[in-house]
Formats: C-alpha cells, sequence, structure tokens
C-alpha cells in the first residue's frame, strides 16, 4: 500500500462501516473527513480528535500539538488539553525525547493548552520517533461545526498559507540536498512557514460569526480537504483554482519537486463554508487571517476545479509529501 491515510473509500469499506454507534451520547462519530468527535456532556459538548506525526523529521513536537489543536477548532471550539504518546526506536537518544517535549511544551504554552498525560516508550517496532497525539476541547451550549454541514450556495473559504506545513518540513528535513537547487534565503523563508500553522483562532472566529461547516486541510492539502467537505455534506463545489494564493517559496520548492501544492500537507488552512463569505473574510483579516473564496457549494455532487478549463476533481491519494525524492 502507499504510504499516507488509508484512500477514503478504503478507510469507508473496511474501518468505518465495522464501526457501530452503542450510545446516545455520541453526536457525532467516525465518518470520512469529520475531524472530530462530538459527545454530549448535560449543558455542553466534549470535542475530541486524534492523529499521529509520521511525516516531519524535525519540529515533531510542534507540528503534533497545532495539528490536534486545528481539529479542535475546526468545531468551533477553544482546545483544553493533550494527551501524547512518544514511540521512540532504540536508536533514539535522551535528548531526542528532550526536544520533542521542549517543542511540546513550548507549543502549549503559546495556545494556553495544557498536557494531560500521554505515554513515551522505546520499541523497535517504529524506525524513527511516532507521535500520537489526542486533543480534547468542550463547547457550553453544544454549539459546534461539522465538517460534513455545507449548504447549497455557501461560499468556500481558505483561510492562511496553502502547503506551510508541507513546504516547512520538506525545506527542512532536506536543507542539505535542496541548497544545491534553491537560493538558502528561499529555503529559510520556507522553514519559517511551520510558524504559521495553526487555524486556531480562525476557527473559534468562525465558529462565532456563524459558518455551516469546518475543515482544516491536512493530508491530501486543500483540494483534498474541499473534497471531503463536499463529500461529507453530501454536496458539490465548483472550486475558483486560479483564486489560489500560493506563496513564491511553496511554488519554488515544489516547481522543483514536481509537486501539486493544493495536495500537499497544508496544517495551517482552514476550510470553511458559510453565506456571505466577504463579510467572515472582513472579519478574519481583522484579525490579520489572510482569507480568500475559493469556490461555491452546488447541490450536483461533483467537485470541479476551473483553471481555464474544468474538469472533476479526484478523491484525495496519497499526499505529495510521500513523494519527495531527492
Amino acid at each position: 500500500m502507499k504510504c499516507g491515510k488509508l484512500p477514503n473509500d478504503v478507510l469507508e469499506d473496511i474501518v468505518i462501516s465495522s464501526i457501530k454507534k452503542k450510545n446516545k451520547d455520541i453526536f457525532v462519530g467516525p465518518k470520512v473527513g469529520e475531524d472530530c468527535s462530538i459527545v454530549d456532556f448535560d449543558n455542553e459538548v466534549l470535542v475530541l480528535t486524534t492523529d499521529p506525526v509520521t511525516a516531519a523529521q524535525n519540529d515533531a513536537g510542534k507540528i503534533g500539538i497545532h495539528i490536534c489543536c486545528n481539529d479542535i477548532a475546526s468545531a468551533g471550539v477553544s482546545p483544553l488539553g493533550v494527551l501524547v504518546t512518544i514511540l521512540a526506536p532504540p536508536s533514539s537518544t535522551i535528548d531526542d525525547i528532550k526536544r520533542i517535549m521542549n517543542e511540546i511544551n513550548e507549543t502549549c504554552e503559546e495556545l494556553n493548552i495544557d498536557v494531560l498525560g500521554g505515554h513515551t516508550e522505546v520499541t523497535d517496532a517504529v524506525n524513527r520517533i511516532v507521535l500520537s497525539i489526542t486533543a480534547i476541547g468542550k463547547s457550553r451550549g453544544k454549539r459546534y461545526v461539522t465538517t460534513g454541514g455545507a449548504k447549497t450556495g455557501d461560499d468556500v473559504i481558505i483561510t492562511g498559507n496553502v502547503a506551510a506545513e508541507g513546504t516547512a518540513i520538506i525545506a527542512k528535513d532536506y536543507y542539505e540536498k535542496l541548497k544545491v537547487k534553491i537560493n538558502e534565503e528561499i529555503l529559510l523563508k520556507a522553514q519559517n512557514l511551520i510558524k504559521d500553522i495553526s487555524v486556531v483562532k480562525a476557527g473559534l472566529i468562525a465558529g462565532e460569526f456563524g459558518v455551516n461547516a469546518m475543515h482544516d486541510a491536512t493530508e491530501g492539502g486543500v483540494l483534498g480537504a474541499i473534497w471531503e467537505v463536499a463529500q461529507s455534506s453530501g454536496k458539490g463545489v465548483y472550486v475558483y483554482e486560479d483564486k489560489i494564493a500560493i506563496k513564491e517559496e511553496t511554488k519554488i520548492i515544489c516547481d522543483t519537486l514536481n509537486l501539486d501544492p493544493l495536495r500537499l500537507i497544508s496544517s495551517g488552512c482552514m476550510i470553511i463554508t458559510c453565506k456571505n463569505g466577504e463579510e467572515l473574510i472582513k472579519r478574519l483579516n481583522e484579525h490579520k487571517i489572510e482569507a480568500c473564496i475559493a469556490g461555491k457549494i452546488t447541490d450536483e455532487e461533483k467537485i470541479i476545479l476551473s483553471k481555464g478549463e474544468e474538469k472533476e476533481l479526484s478523491p484525495p491519494d496519497s499526499d505529495e509529501i510521500y513523494r519527495v525524492n531527492i
């Protein structure tokens, strides 16, 4: 099988279809594209998510905390804390564990969340350090947003920098090999994009504004995330590809490595659907969050990508980051 997330059709057939709901307190359970589970807790709901970090060799602690807290924020809810599991191969050192914990603690401090517990183990079952992180949040008044809530006629909004996470990972993990092909200043700018992978603020603003769907763009990039929003919602979407802004450093790295930036892992981008998209963008801009309208939700269950010519958008495949070969 290919590296990366299971294809959505396999995930649905083999994993999700085998899971049976047993408790009425589960408002939102496992579904293709859904970022979080939602559990009823009397006057509030508990929001939970979990993710591994496997593609990054550097900044894994920072990336792991952000991607899980981004999931919580995609429900329009503030993250409260995380549980962290660290699996380290025998070749790891105490300094490796210390570095990752420093990254985790610093990022939790930035987001004002707690490390609630976890597990740390040395095992020959992995050949490099693997993190598995679970994040939780809660919403008073049972207010939350799902991936599958898009409505016909909604504007599709993308916040943040497309492929920021993938660009930063590649620029850092492959720096020595890339610097013979790409200007070092460009590579350093690309590495700095790792500072822009949180969408917590954007998610909370959008949740307060009142939106129909939210989904943070991770593996599969922004096009994969848009596909998942439409699929989860039973809708189609018309995507304005030429309106999706891409940073110059991302373009250069992707062109050099023959990668598609729109399908490169993109923590730092939130996909949002709502009425009055321009009003939400104004609200986001007031908080110095970049955003653009990149599409429109349709009744027809088809995703159309338009840039000069129209073509149907395929489901997300293995992320472009797994195609890097230098």
